[in-house]
């Protein structure tokens, strides 16, 4: 599958449609060998001891692309979040990611991830453009 951000735009509303990546092990030599270094988002997942996968950071990857960003979070020690640190140091850490090159349409969706996964939280700016923002996901190995 390609691992691509699709957009549609109907009636002042877009429509988003996120292909992601297979979900891979973090793992360094992995994310220097199979991730584009283009710009896109990425998700960070932990397994917890009850075999759980639990999603712990989303992020957009503009400057330096996805490979440099993910290779970032390989290296705990790089990593200036406490919280996050602790999980990459502590758990096995999977990643997923798809490619954009419109920073526009990262700045919607993240407005529509923080909305729907964050509502307690303040949301970052969307792009502006658009009344409505929509976003579906699909992956090969998640649902």
């Amino acid at each position: 599958m390609e691992t691509l951000i699709k957009k549609d735009v109907q009636h002042n509303s877009a429509y988003y449609t996120i292909h992601w990546s297979t979900l891979q092990e973090l793992e360094k030599y992995r994310v220097i060998n199979s991730v584009p270094s283009v710009a896109g988002i990425f998700e960070l997942y932990y397994r917890d001891f009850q075999k759980k996968l639990n999603l712990f950071f989303v992020a957009k990857a503009w400057f330096g692309g996805l490979r440099q960003s993910l290779r970032c979070c390989v290296e705990p020690e790089l990593e200036p979040n406490r919280k996050r640190r602790a999980i990459l140091e502590s758990y096995p850490c999977f990643y997923r990611y798809s490619q954009t090159e419109s920073a526009q349409d990262m700045a919607d969706i993240f407005f529509f991830f923080s909305k729907t996964y964050l509502p307690h939280k303040q949301p970052p700016q969307p792009s502006g453009r658009y009344e409505n923002i929509f976003v579906e996901e699909f992956s090969d190995d998640m649902t």
